[in-house]
């Protein structure tokens, strides 16, 4: 989210606005979320909580910009041509940016603050995406994928974000591994899902045909 648009009078000190985010980020990291306050990044900022709420009338806005200001996902390899290689890139720029101890620290409690506002709720997370989503459909593209972007990218935040969030850098080689291995079959698989041999028709499992509104119904 950007911050709110200044209003008439004197001209915003930059110097106070780049404390006051560096104070955010340091008490996102030390104490979490819940007492990162204005009260307390103000103390911090030695500036005072007039000051803040002046830039950013919410908390959520100050720590959004703090959380999403500073920092972008790395900038993305070069296409080699080889879409499994790039895919994996891919992987680890996100997983990097997304284990960013401040990013990691912000992440859940905006969503948490959000999930009520969908509005605030879709802005953050275009912010999030910035104009990535369009970089992986030219990288695709080039393979005649494009058509399977909006799966491969839901795909790669999502499991990206639940894996920084919650076990970060550990092991991440592997996991960038395996998560490039399922969304290369992604990207090459059929846009209409297919029915696995052994979920033949009448069985259990397998989808209901359509159900045919001419038929008898019975008395």
């Amino acid at each position: 989210m950007e911050s709110e648009p200044q209003p008439p009078g004197r001209p915003r000190d930059p110097q106070k606005d780049r404390a006051v985010l560096a104070a955010t980020r340091e008490l996102l990291v030390e104490v979490g979320y819940q007492q990162t306050t204005i009260t307390a990044v103000a103390r911090r900022a030695g500036v005072g909580a007039p000051t803040i709420y002046r830039r950013w009338p919410r908390r959520e806005a100050l720590i959004e910009d703090a959380a999403f200001g500073h920092t972008r996902p790395a900038p993305l390899p070069t296409p080699t041509g080889d879409v499994r290689a790039d895919l994996r890139a891919w992987v680890e720029a996100f997983l990097r940016w997304l284990a960013d101890p401040v990013t990691r620290a912000a992440v859940p409690g905006l969503l948490l603050a959000y999930q009520h506002d969908q509005g605030l709720y879709a802005r953050l997370v275009a912010r999030s995406e910035d104009d990535v989503r369009a970089q992986l459909a030219e990288l695709l593209a080039a393979d005649h994928l494009e058509a399977r972007v909006d799966v491969v990218f839901d795909f790669l935040v999502a499991v990206t974000s639940i894996r920084a969030l919650t076990v970060g850098m550990f092991d991440a080689a592997e996991f960038c591994d395996r998560t490039a291995d399922a969304l290369s079959a992604l990207a090459y698989s059929s846009s209409q899902p297919q029915l696995s041999p052994r979920l033949t028709p009448g069985h259990p499992f397998a989808p209901c045909p359509p159900c045919d509104s001419s038929a008898e119904k019975p008395a």
